[in-house]
């Protein structure tokens, strides 16, 4: 499939976002405004309990109809390579006795079919490719020339060459690998290898091929006695795997390289959208412009290699809600913080952002961040508002004798985006702005508007419908995390 976002947001170079301009009032005093140049926002989804199911193609359905145009599939490369070799096994030949592609392919083809773009994440080491073994609960690591050599079998199987299989261009790297949950031990090093490997393979494979690198979890957990497993901060990680020193004006440590085309992280954040990290170098929401300034110091560097520009991705995200996660967000805040979630995002140079999930896991699970509420079939599945923020986000923020919107209609196309204003939580809503999005869907203006902290306002569109009504009062945001603790 096409790579929507090749020349989307870039980390090697400043974000240009262009001003939206306003044109002449219409007779009825209503004025149009037409939204510039930005750089792209699309969305995609994550839910790993779920897709290899029975319900899959009605999952992807789901997803496609809330807007997202990727989906990130797991690559769990122990069950797709042979437990022991057999005798002739070519690790890079996908066609090779002992390679079994079924779930896989059912799962690419499922999403295919919705108009989804797979983003395929490779994880789980077979016995016989262990560099370092597993110590429970921590994870192992591979050798990075197997890795490398499944990597070649792996794209090479969705390059177009076998009947019947989509062709496929997204390839990410692990999950977390700053978590000894699933890399041990903690390795910038070990961890650059792999990358390499990969991007060596898939590259060799075909030039167009995008490596996904980092997806980061975002704070780190020291070594205590009696657990076994701990995190290294992302920025710290992030530094020792790009070669680039601490400070405002960092310097370069090393000339090692690591090749890839996206960075991407996991920033789960306490305390909202807006929340930063209590600690240096762990990264919530509100530290990804410092994320991704030190991107742009590896690649200013020379230290990552890539043959387009670097782009920037969320490839997991979400937040719990109450129901029915008790001392989650509630439902309304929780459907805010999502469309103010990816404001903010974008705002920090993120042209994709992937939730986590379609429907909430069932309890005692602690992960009750679905679109969904949890259902025995997705065909009944009540959604949340959260759906609707994700689909159409709208947000609009208040200031003295202006207001300021950003949204992004839900099919990320050219429309004509009508502006409602209400002025308290009861009565009629009036027109009060047009705003034509550009081609990404965006759309963005600062419209002059005499309101108070009572006032609301919201966007409607064809296709998209409308979004949620934004207060202009801002919330309470409590102290809470994104599983509610």
């Amino acid at each position: 499939m096409t790579v929507a976002l090749r020349y989307g947001a870039v980390a090697g170079a400043t974000l240009v976002l262009v001003a939206a301009t306003a044109s002449a009032r219409s007779a009825n005093g209503v004025r149009t405004y037409t939204t510039g140049g930005t750089a792209p926002f699309a969305t995609a989804l994550a839910d790993p309990g779920l897709f290899p199911s029975s319900q899959k193609a009605t999952a992807f359905a789901l997803t496609r109809a809330a807007g997202a145009t990727y989906v990130r599939l797991a690559v769990t490369w122990r069950t797709i390579a042979p437990s022991t070799r057999p005798d002739g096994f070519v690790a890079t030949d996908p066609t090779s006795p002992g390679y079994s592609w079924g779930d896989l392919d059912s799962a690419v083809e499922a999403a295919d079919s919705a108009g989804l773009t797979p983003i395929l994440d490779i994880s789980s080491v077979p016995k016989w490719a262990f560099a370092r073994v597993p110590d429970p609960p921590n994870a192992g690591s591979p050798r990075a020339s197997a890795l490398g050599d499944f990597a070649t079998a792996l794209a090479t199987h969705f390059d177009g060459g076998t009947d019947g299989v989509p062709v496929e261009h997204i390839f990410q790297v692990w999950n977390e690998p700053n978590l000894t949950l699933d890399l041990s031990p903690v390795s910038a090093s070990t961890y650059r290898k792999m990358v390499n490997a990969v991007a060596d393979a898939v590259h060799a494979v075909d030039p167009a091929n995008l490596v996904v690198a980092g997806a980061l979890e975002p704070v780190g957990h020291k070594k205590v006695k009696g657990q076994k497993w701990y995190s290294v901060r992302p920025l710290a990680f992030m530094r020792s795997l790009l070669c680039v020193s601490k400070g405002a004006h960092p310097h370069s440590t090393c000339s090692k390289q690591i090749r890839f085309d996206v960075w991407s992280h996991h920033p789960y954040t306490h305390g909202g959208p807006f929340g930063r990290a209590q600690i240096p170098d762990d990264v919530m929401l509100g530290d990804m412009p410092k994320m991704r300034a030190l991107l742009n110091a590896g690649v200013r560097f020379h230290h990552v290699r890539s043959a387009q520009r670097v782009q920037f991705w969320v490839t997991e995200f979400g937040w719990d809600t109450n129901p029915p996660r008790r001392h989650a967000a509630s439902l309304a805040l929780a459907a805010r913080w999502t469309a103010e979630s990816f404001h903010q995002m974008w705002l920090s140079g993120v042209s994709l952002a992937t939730w986590f999930l379609l429907q909430d896991y069932r309890s005692p699970s602690p992960y009750q961040s679905g679109l969904y509420f949890r259902s025995g079939s997705l065909d009944s599945a009540r959604p949340k508002g959260v759906l609707t923020a994700f689909r159409f986000p709208f947000v609009a923020y208040l200031h003295k004798s202006t207001v300021s919107t950003w949204g992004r209609v839900a099919t990320s196309d050219q429309r004509l985006v009508t502006i409602q204003f209400r002025p308290g939580k009861s009565g009629t809503w009036r027109t009060v702005a047009l705003i034509r999005s550009n081609g990404y869907g965006i759309f963005k203006a600062k419209l002059r508007l005499k309101a108070t902290t009572k006032g609301w306002l919201r966007a409607v569109a064809p296709g998209s419908g409308t979004s949620l009504a934004f207060s202009f009062k801002v919330p309470h945001a409590p102290n809470i995390g994104p599983w509610g603790y």
